[in-house]
Formats: structure tokens, C-alpha cells, sequence
């Protein structure tokens, strides 16, 4: 299991390096997609964090936090902060699997992301509840009955 914020700093190279557009908005969408295809592929999370519903799609508090400084604009690497960061804390598999997702959503806008997410029950199930935690077992068994 890895740090989300290690797991951004990965992402926001990557798109960079890629020229994808990365806003904290995507970011957090993008979050909820690897974790969910960690726990159908791996069989554990990607992070320990959890994943809120919040207004605008799934959001992970810390990561948000992190970057909300950026506003709705792209992240660039030069906008945060990389103190203690490798890539290579997260192995080439992982980091194989996190691009394959990257890759596959990078057509979609941060506002096609919240529209995907908001009609999956993962989402609608915790926006309606009271402590808004999207768990991780409703996650998996989403993507595994959705996706299978």
C-alpha cells in the first residue's frame, strides 16, 4: 500500500510528461478509478485514505488539501511540493497499471469524469449516507459486478 500523495506526485509527472491535462478535480477522479481497479486487480487498496462523496465526484481529503492551491488549473510539477519524492517507492507493476489508467481517461475532462462517477453507486450510495465514506468494498464490488 503506498502514500496517496506519492501516488499524485507519480500521477502529475505522468501526465506532464505526456502533456494530459491535470487538474485537482481529475486528480481526485482519477484516485477513485486506481482504487477501485487495485482492489479488483490486486485484491488490496492502492492507499490507506478514504475516498469521500463529496459534491463534485469522489475526493480524497488529503490529496485535495494537497493540491487545492492549483484552483481548477493544470498541475504542474513546478506547483508542488516533491520533497521526499521517487517514483520508484511505488513498483514498475504498480506504476504500469496507473498509467494504463491514466492513459485510458486521458480523453475524458475532469466535468466527464464527475459525470461517470456521479452515476455509479459507489458515489450515490455514500452522497446519500451520513458519513459520506465511499468504502472500499463497495468499490470493489462495483467495478468487479460492472466490469467483469
Amino acid at each position: 500500500m503506498y502514500d496517496v500523495i506519492d501516488i499524485c506526485r507519480y500521477m502529475i509527472v505522468y501526465c506532464n510528461i505526456k502533456n494530459y491535462a491535470i487538474s485537482n478535480l481529475k486528480l481526485q477522479k482519477l484516485l477513485y478509478f486506481i482504487q477501485a481497479i487495485f482492489l479488483c486487480e490486486e485484491k488490496k487498496p492502492c492507499f490507506d485514505d478514504e475516498i469521500e462523496a463529496w459534491e463534485f465526484g469522489p475526493v480524497v481529503p488529503r490529496a485535495y488539501y494537497e493540491y487545492r492551491h492549483c484552483g481548477g488549473m493544470s498541475i504542474f510539477p513546478d506547483y508542488i511540493s516533491f520533497d521526499g519524492y521517487d517514483e520508484n517507492k511505488i513498483s514498475k507493476k504498480h506504476r504500469t497499471h496507473i498509467n494504463i489508467i491514466i492513459d485510458e481517461f486521458s480523453g475524458f475532462t475532469a466535468s466527464d469524469l464527475v459525470e461517470i462517477t456521479h452515476n455509479q453507486d459507489p458515489w450515490i450510495e455514500a452522497y446519500q449516507s451520513v458519513n459520506n465514506i465511499i468504502t472500499k468494498e463497495s468499490l470493489e464490488k462495483y467495478f468487479n459486478e460492472e466490469y467483469r
